[in-house]
Formats: structure tokens, C-alpha cells, sequence
């Protein structure tokens, strides 16, 4: 596995997802093993397609996997983003005068769900000096790519990532999806494709890098 160390130690990481349970499914264990390897990270994590009931599901979620991240959900309409652009895109405005990540997580471009482009343009249209890194979510569309960035995980952290996901979401119970091996596969199969020790990690996309020595 190539690897390289970061060029300057994060400091601030912002994470942006369309919907609850989003960003939980497709960075969480990279963003648990983060914080917990460097506590003194601030980490803003936005949500624009909450709802009353899914809202409280992915706060609790996000207080498992970050515990002190900042945590934003709005409740832009489920399917309707591209829609709603200039609404989302005044989220986007305030936000980029709010904070100034060192890294961006965000949806994955090639994603089959309109919310998900959305928000992955709107990430790449307000951010333009930023290391973003967009992440996969697995879905009956057969979208997934062919990931350029992994991020190894602990065997606890995937552990503590399918736990979670499995307690803080009882609304996705009942989808067939939505289960513990499928999650473990995915980051087994990614853990596979980048040789990580533990044998799990999670997949991610890098459009642009600049690297300084």
C-alpha cells in the first residue's frame, strides 16, 4: 500500500451529506478514527435532507462516531435538491464565510441519487481551495466506482461504524439493505484493494491533489 503523510496536519475537517445517514454510512469509520487519533480536530458535519424523525437518528449517530463535532441538519426535501439549488446554494454561501477545512468529505460525483450530485457540485462550486474527498455509498443503482483514496480502519472502528449505523437508524431497519454484511463487505472489499492490515477500509475519490514537499 502507497502511502503518504499529510503535508500539514488537519486541523478542520468538514463533512457534507444530503440526507441522515449519509455521512455515517460513507465516511464513518474514517471519521471515528480521525477524531480519535486526533482529538484536537474540529469537525463540522452538515446535513441538508433531515426530517423530524430521521434527525435525532443521525445526531445520535454522529455523537457515537464524533463526539464533538459540530453537527448542522437542515430539511431541504428528500429527491427534490436540484430543485431547491438556490436554496441549497445560500447554505453552501453561509457556510464557506463559517469555516475553513483543511479537508472536505463529501458525496461521490458518479452517484446515481440526485440529492447525492447535488450536493458533491455544490461542494466543488463553493470550495475551489480545498483537499476534498468524495465518498461511496452502496445502493440499488450499482454506482460504486473504482476508489484512488482508501482510509485503512481498525477492527474496532468498523465494528463501532456497523454498530451504530444498526442502534441510531430504526426507520432504515425494515430495508433490505441495510444490514451488517453489507457494510462490513464493502469496506472488507476496500480494505482488500489497498492492502490494509486490518483487512477493512473505507473507498474515496480524489479529482485534483496538490502535493508540497
Amino acid at each position: 500500500m502507497l502511502t503518504f503523510a499529510a503535508p500539514r496536519e488537519v486541523q478542520e475537517v468538514l463533512v457534507l451529506g444530503a440526507h441522515c445517514d449519509d455521512v455515517e454510512i460513507g465516511c464513518g469509520g474514517t471519521l471515528a478514527a480521525l477524531v480519535r487519533a486526533r482529538p484536537q480536530v474540529r469537525v463540522n458535519i452538515v446535513v441538508f435532507g433531515g426530517s423530524e424523525a430521521r434527525t435525532p437518528e443521525t445526531r445520535a449517530a454522529l455523537a457515537a462516531l464524533a463526539p464533538n463535532a459540530s453537527v448542522e441538519v437542515h430539511a431541504f426535501r428528500d429527491g427534490f435538491f436540484p430543485v431547491e439549488w438556490s436554496s441549497i446554494k445560500e447554505r453552501f454561501e453561509s457556510l464557506k464565510g463559517r469555516v475553513n477545512p483543511d479537508l472536505i468529505l463529501t458525496h461521490y460525483e458518479q452517484d446515481r441519487h440526485q440529492d447525492h450530485r447535488t450536493i458533491c457540485e455544490l461542494t466543488w462550486n463553493t470550495f475551489r481551495n480545498h483537499v476534498v474527498l468524495e465518498y461511496e455509498i452502496p445502493k440499488y443503482d450499482g454506482d460504486l466506482g473504482r476508489p484512488n483514496v482508501f482510509a485503512p480502519l481498525a477492527h474496532e472502528i468498523v465494528r463501532l461504524k456497523i454498530d451504530t449505523l444498526l442502534e441510531c437508524f430504526p426507520s432504515q431497519r425494515t430495508k433490505r439493505w441495510f444490514t451488517d454484511d453489507l457494510f462490513a463487505s464493502l469496506m472488507r472489499l476496500r480494505g482488500m484493494e489497498c492492502n490494509a492490515p486490518s483487512g477493512f477500509a473505507e473507498g474515496f475519490y480524489s479529482r485534483k491533489l496538490s502535493i508540497g514537499f
